[in-house]
C-alpha cells in the first residue's frame, strides 16, 4: 500500500465525515411498544427487518464445537460486495474510516448478507433494563456510572454519549469469560515478515453479570477484573497481569508480572493511551475490546442513529480449528472471515477535554442498536487525520442469550499495520462464556498482586 494511495483513501474519507453527520440523526419511537428493553426500534425498514429476538443454535451443538457449523443461515451468500471499484456508491452508510481503508488497500472487500436483527437477551435481564428507565443514573462528573440493576442496558434511552459507552462496558456477558489460548496479533512492519503471533489465556469477570439484580456498589463499583498470561513468543512468555477496572474515575489497579525479574510491579499508569506492553507502539490500552477504561479524558456526545454496514454474525473469525494465517493476511482480515450487513447505529463522538491530553484526541464509536456493541470505531490524531480503524466481530452466544464480541481487529491507515485482538483462530479452544461457577477466578481475591505472584512464580 504505498504512501500516495493511503493519502488519497484519507482525503476522501474527510470529505465524507461532513456527510455522514449530516445523515446521522434519525428519530426514535417513543412507545414502549416500538421499542425493545434495549431501546432500539422493533420495527424494519427498507432493507432491514423487523426485530428477531435471540438466536438459538442447531440440534447437537457444544460449546466445544466451531458456532457457525450450527448456525440457521450459515448457507447465506452475498446480496453484493463493496470494494474500491464501486465504494463511492454506499459511502453514506459506511463510516469515513471504513471507505479509506477500502480505497487503500489492495484486494480488500466487504461482502453484504442479508441483516439478521438476532442479538436479544434473556428475559430477566431484558426486565432489569426496564427498571433501568426509572433507577439508572450517572454522577454529577457525567462520566461515572453511579447507578444502574445489572446486568441490564443501563441507559435503554441514551441521551448523553457518555450513557451509550456504558452500555457497551456493561454489555451481558454472563459473570465472565474465560479464553484458553487465544492470540493478540500485530502485522509486519514496513518491508519486513516477521509477526507478533502473542498467544495467551485469560480470564475477563463481572462481578455484577451473575443471575439476578445488582447494583455497582454491592459490587465493590468494580466493573470487571482480568487476568492474562503469555504462553508465546519467547520474548513475551511468562509474563502476565491482574487488572480491576471500575465504575467511575478511579486509577485502574494493574498489576504486570516480569519473569526474567521474578517480580509483580504496579502499573498505576498503565491506562488510557498507554502502549500496551510488546505491541510495537501500535496498541494502547484502552484500544483493547474497542474501547475499555475510564471515561473522564473526553467529552461524549450523541450525535444520533443511522444505518450503516457493519461486522454482523461473524462465525468464521471464531473457528478455533481454522488456521491462524489463512484468516490473516499481511493487510488485513480475509475476505472470507468477515461478514458484514445493513443495521442501525447509534453514533458517538468523543472529543478530548480541555487540559487533558489522549494520542487520538477524537474518537468515533457505532454502536448495534439491538445489542449495543461497538462494531465499527476510529481515531483521529492530533492535527485532525483519520488514523485508525477498529471494527469488532459481533456473534450471538447461546450460552448467555445474547450477543457479543471479543475479536476485534485495528487498521492503522498511515503505517499499514493492524492489530487483531481476541482472536482463537489457530488456539485449538473455543471462548467460554460462563453464567454459573464456583470457581475460583470468579471470586475477586483472584485479581489480587499476591495472587498473581503466586501463581506466577510456580
Amino acid at each position: 500500500m504505498s504512501k500516495r494511495v493511503r493519502r488519497r483513501g484519507l482525503a476522501a474519507g474527510m470529505m465524507l465525515a461532513g456527510l455522514m453527520i449530516i445523515n446521522a440523526v434519525a428519530s426514535a419511537a417513543d412507545s414502549d411498544n416500538d421499542l425493545t428493553a434495549a431501546g432500539a426500534q422493533r420495527a424494519g425498514s427498507g432493507q432491514i427487518p423487523a426485530f428477531e429476538g435471540k438466536d438459538s443454535p442447531a440440534a447437537g451443538w457444544t460449546r466445544d464445537q466451531p458456532r457457525g457449523a450450527f448456525w440457521s443461515h450459515k448457507a447465506e451468500k452475498p446480496l453484493f460486495t463493496i470494494d474500491a471499484t464501486n465504494v463511492d456508491k454506499y459511502a453514506d452508510k459506511l463510516s469515513p474510516a471504513q471507505v479509506a481503508f477500502i480505497k487503500a488497500t489492495k484486494g480488500y472487500r466487504m461482502d453484504v448478507f442479508p441483516t439478521h436483527r438476532n442479538c436479544g437477551a434473556p428475559e430477566w435481564v431484558n426486565a432489569n433494563s426496564k427498571r433501568n428507565l426509572a433507577e439508572a443514573r450517572m454522577a454529577a462528573d457525567g462520566v461515572t456510572l453511579e447507578n444502574a440493576v445489572m446486568p441490564g442496558v443501563a441507559f435503554p434511552r441514551p441521551k448523553t454519549g457518555a450513557e451509550a459507552m456504558w452500555n457497551y462496558q456493561t454489555r451481558y456477558r454472563g459473570m465472565g469469560v474465560q479464553f484458553p489460548s487465544f492470540y493478540t496479533v500485530l502485522s509486519p512492519r514496513a518491508g519486513s515478515d516477521e509477526w507478533v503471533d502473542a498467544n495467551q489465556e485469560m480470564t475477563l469477570y463481572f462481578p455484577w453479570g451473575k443471575n439476578g439484580a445488582t447494583t455497582p456498589d454491592q459490587v465493590r463499583n468494580t466493573l470487571q477484573a482480568v487476568y492474562f498470561q503469555y504462553k508465546s513468543p519467547a520474548a513475551l512468555a511468562g509474563q502476565g497481569a491482574v487488572g480491576v477496572n471500575s465504575f467511575g474515575t478511579t486509577t485502574p489497579e494493574i498489576s504486570y508480572y516480569f519473569p526474567g525479574q521474578r517480580r509483580v510491579r504496579r502499573m498505576p499508569s498503565y491506562a488510557y493511551d498507554a502502549p500496551q506492553i510488546g505491541m510495537e507502539n501500535q496498541y494502547t490500552v484502552d484500544q483493547a475490546f474497542m474501547f475499555v477504561g475510564n471515561l473522564d479524558r473526553f467529552d461524549w456526545k450523541l450525535v444520533g442513529k443511522k444505518e450503516m454496514y457493519v461486522p454482523s454474525n461473524s462465525f468464521a473469525i471464531y473457528d478455533f480449528t481454522a488456521k491462524l494465517r489463512d484468516a490473516l493476511g499481511p493487510q488485513f482480515i480475509s475476505n472470507a472471515a468477515r461478514r458484514y450487513e445493513l443495521h442501525r447505529v447509534w453514533v458517538v463522538e468523543a472529543t478530548v477535554k480541555a487540559g487533558a491530553r489522549h494520542t487520538s484526541p477524537k474518537k468515533m464509536f457505532y454502536f448495534d442498536e439491538d445489542s449495543w456493541l461497538a462494531l465499527v470505531s476510529e481515531d483521529y490524531d492530533a492535527q485532525g487525520k483519520l488514523w485508525k480503524l477498529r471494527e469488532g466481530f459481533p456473534i450471538p452466544v447461546w450460552e448467555t442469550g445474547s450477543c457479543d464480541l471479543e475479536t476485534f481487529v485495528q487498521y492503522d491507515l498511515v503505517s499499514g499495520r493492524y492489530v487483531a485482538d481476541g482472536v482463537t483462530v489457530g488456539g485449538g479452544k473455543n471462548i467460554q462464556w460462563v453464567t454459573e461457577s464456583n470457581d475460583s477466578r470468579f471470586r475477586l481475591d483472584y485479581y489480587t498482586p499476591e495472587s498473581l505472584r503466586a501463581r506466577s512464580e510456580r
